[in-house]
């Protein structure tokens, strides 16, 4: 794996998601010299969720169809309850959340995201956390559900809620320089 200022990150996401869990990692991440990358479904901006309202804008780099995970290192799924429930419905966006996974890229999905992962067939027998509303879900497909800041089960990292993005993005940097499976929150 790539250091992180080497890294190249992806954040797939659409209107609806919550503000912090998209600018955190972005904001991180490229503060920590990676190029990351925002794709939305038809590349253009979007804007976020913030508590009980509509949030800031979030500029799109490029269109989902550009998106590929061979250009990548890893792939950053941010929630909000609305942001994934739209995802979850576009093919390219599970066969894309689908190829980095097989290629053993780190896939970090934060609050309501594991949705994304259940839609895709990637949880059954995985170790995961998400946002309390969604567990059974994740559970109902086949996870072992853990109630931590940070779960890392290779490929993936999940989180629960904007209150875990200190670890939700240090487990990102630390997946990227050491692998997944030597995360820790």
């Amino acid at each position: 794996m790539p250091a992180v200022n080497e890294a190249k990150i992806l954040i797939l996401a659409t209107s609806g998601f919550e503000q912090s869990e998209l600018e955190v990692p972005r904001d991180r991440l490229r503060a920590a010299g990676a190029t990351v990358h925002v794709a939305t479904p038809e590349g253009d901006d979007i804007r976020g969720w913030d508590k009980d309202t509509w949030g800031d804008q979030a500029t799109a780099d490029l269109s989902l169809a550009e998106a590929k995970a061979e250009d990548y290192d890893a792939i950053v799924l941010p929630g909000g309850q609305i942001n994934p429930d739209i995802l979850r419905t576009k093919r390219e966006a599970i066969e894309l959340i689908r190829a980095f996974a097989g290629a053993g890229k780190p896939v970090a999905a934060i609050c309501h995201a594991p949705w994304l992962l259940i839609e895709a067939g990637l949880v059954k027998g995985k170790r995961m956390t998400s946002y309390h509303s969604i567990r059974t879900d994740l559970r109902n497909a086949g996870a072992e559900v853990v109630d931590e800041s940070l779960v890392a089960d290779a490929p993936f990292l999940t989180s629960r809620s904007p209150a875990d993005l200190d670890d939700f993005v240090k487990g990102v940097m630390d997946a990227l320089m050491k692998g997944v499976d030597r995360v820790a929150a």
